[in-house]
């Protein structure tokens, strides 16, 4: 099992940044892929951005340019640096990972981007 913990979260103007951050416990030597998703009210849950242990990174077409996944130097961390923020990046940011898809999930950290 592995345990997924984010922070960062917070309230934020229109084109401010902030930095989400995830950390990974457990069987942490399972994970090859991390990413980052979000759930905005009302809407699915989708894939904002991924990372493979190799470095390989994908990125939702909404954020291309204006985010950034990372890990850091300690394999079980993952960041997402998001700068230029719109009021519709407002979601519930969830840190995910596992070892070809993402099997375990962490609590949510909430983003709000106000006009």
């Amino acid at each position: 099992q592995v345990q997924l913990v984010e922070s960062g979260g917070g309230l934020v103007q229109a084109g401010g940044s902030l930095r989400l951050s995830c950390a990974a416990s457990g069987s942490i030597f399972s994970i090859n892929v991390m990413g980052w998703y979000r759930q905005a009210p009302g809407k699915q849950r989708e894939l904002v951005a991924g990372i493979t242990s190799g470095g390989t990174t994908n990125y939702a077409d909404s954020v291309k340019g204006r985010f950034t996944i990372s890990r850091g130097n300690v394999r079980n961390t993952v960041y997402l640096q998001m700068n230029s923020l719109k009021v519709e990046d407002t979601a519930v940011y969830y840190c995910a990972a596992g070892r070809n898809r993402y099997d375990y999930w962490g609590q949510g950290t909430q983003v709000t981007v106000s006009s």
